[in-house]
C-alpha cells in the first residue's frame, strides 16, 4: 500500500508538477488535491483544461479526482491522507496561516511556498546539504504542542545549482561568492505563450530573489545549538538575479574566493568525490550522481543538461581563474524539478526514511 497524499494548490505550475512527478512514484499516491474556491467542486482535469502546461497528459487517475477547497475543507482532506504538499499561491501570510492550520490539524506539510522559510523552528531543507536540521521537527513540534503534524520548506530555485558546488568545497573554506543567475520564465509560473514580453528580451529583474539568493544559503549552512538555529554568517553571497527567454532551468555565473585557494585538480575532484549524506537512503528520486562536472569548454547547457538526473542533478563546468576573485564556473538546475516539486518530493522521501512520516 502506498502512502495517501495531497496536493495543496494543484492546479497551478508547481502543483502539475508534483501531479506529474507522484503519477508512478513507488511510495506515495496522490488521493486528493485542492485548490482555491474557483476550482473547487470540478474535476482536476475540468480545473485545469486551459491551462495545464506540463508536456505529459494528465494523469487518468488524477484526472478524475475531485477538487477540494483547500481552506473549507481541510478537515475533509486531513481525513484521507498523510501528508501534504503545499504549492499554494497565495500572499505570504495567508499561506502561514493555511500550513499552520494543517499541522495543528495533525497534517505534516512539506512546502514549497517561501512564507515558512524564515520561521526560526521550521527547517529548510536541501537533503544533500542539510539533511539533518530535520531535528528542527521535533522542536517545531515541541515549541507548538503539534502531536503529528509539522511544516518544512523547500529553499528558493535561484540557488539550487550553485549551493551544492559551494558544499563540496568546504574543506577550503570558501570566503566570497558573486553569482548572477539566469532563471527560466517558468519560475515565473509562465510559457512563452503567456509572457510574450520576454521574446528577444531580458528582464534585469525578479522581486525579491536576490535576497533570497544571498540569505538561504545562510540558513542552510546554520547548525543547531542547544535547540536553536544558528545562522551561518559565511561564506558571504552577492548576487544578480534576471529572467531570461528560457522554458525551463536556471544557469548560475558563480565567482568565489577561499581561506585556502584549491588547485583546479582539487576543485574538480571535489566536485567528483562529493560525500552525499544521503546517498545510502536509497530514496527514489535522489539523483545519482548529485553533482556532475562537464570538461567540454561550452558545457553546461541549459537546454542539454537541465535534465540531468531526470532534473534532479546539477551540472557543472568552465571553471577557469579569476582575476580578482579564486575560480569562476558555471552550473545549471533545473527549477520546476529539483527547485521545486522534485526537491520537495525528495525531502518527504528523506523524512519518511527518518520515520517523520507515518505509513
Amino acid at each position: 500500500m502506498k502512502i495517501p497524499i495531497g496536493i495543496l494548490g494543484a492546479t497551478g505550475t508547481v502543483g502539475q508538477r508534483f501531479i506529474q512527478l507522484l503519477e508512478n512514484h513507488p511510495w506515495f499516491q496522490v488521493v486528493c488535491v485542492a485548490a482555491s474556491p474557483r476550482s473547487a467542486g470540478k474535476l482536476y482535469s475540468e480545473a485545469v483544461k486551459d491551462r495545464w502546461v506540463v508536456e505529459s497528459a494528465i494523469p487518468r487517475g488524477i484526472g478524475n479526482l475531485k477538487v477540494f477547497d483547500v481552506e473549507a475543507e481541510q478537515k475533509e482532506i486531513a481525513e484521507q491522507t498523510a501528508f501534504t504538499f503545499s504549492a499554494i499561491s497565495l500572499d505570504k501570510a495567508k499561506v502561514r496561516e493555511i500550513e499552520n492550520s494543517y499541522a495543528e490539524t495533525g497534517i505534516p506539510v512539506i512546502s514549497c511556498n517561501s512564507a515558512h522559510r524564515w520561521t526560526e523552528d521550521v527547517p529548510m531543507i536541501m537533503p544533500e546539504i542539510n539533511p539533518q536540521h530535520v531535528d528542527l521537527i521535533t522542536i517545531q513540534k515541541k515549541n507548538r504542542s503539534w502531536e503529528k503534524g509539522f511544516i518544512v520548506v523547500k529553499p528558493n530555485c535561484s540557488i539550487q545549482s550553485y549551493v551544492p558546488v559551494i558544499e563540496a568545497l568546504k574543506s577550503f573554506i570558501p570566503e566570497r561568492v558573486i553569482v548572477s543567475t539566469y532563471q527560466a520564465i517558468s519560475g515565473a509560473g509562465k510559457t512563452f505563450e503567456t509572457f510574450p514580453e520576454i521574446s528577444d528580451n531580458i528582464i534585469p529583474f525578479i522581486k525579491g530573489e536576490e535576497r533570497k539568493s544571498e540569505d538561504e544559503p545562510m540558513k542552510i549552512w546554520g547548525r543547531i545549538i542547544d535547540g536553536e538555529l544558528e545562522i551561518a554568517t559565511k561564506p558571504k553571497v552577492s548576487s544578480n538575479c534576471v529572467r531570461v527567454p528560457v522554458s525551463d532551468g536556471h544557469l548560475a555565473a558563480v565567482n568565489i574566493s577561499f581561506e585556502i585557494k584549491p588547485s583546479r585538480e582539487q576543485f574538480i575532484e571535489a566536485i567528483a568525490n562529493f560525500e552525499n549524506p544521503i546517498s545510502g537512503l536509497e530514496l527514489p528520486s535522489a539523483p545519482e550522481p548529485f553533482l556532475e562536472y562537464f570538461e567540454q569548454e561550452d558545457r553546461p547547457q541549459t537546454a542539454l543538461d537541465r535534465m540531468l538526473g531526470n532534473g534532479m542533478g546539477i551540472a557543472v563546468g568552465r571553471l577557469r581563474e579569476d582575476t580578482v576573485m579564486d575560480w569562476k564556473f558555471i552550473a545549471i538546475s533545473h527549477n520546476t524539478l529539483r527547485g521545486a516539486a522534485g526537491g520537495a518530493i525528495l525531502i518527504a522521501e528523506l523524512l519518511m526514511k527518518k520515520g517523520f512520516i507515518q505509513e
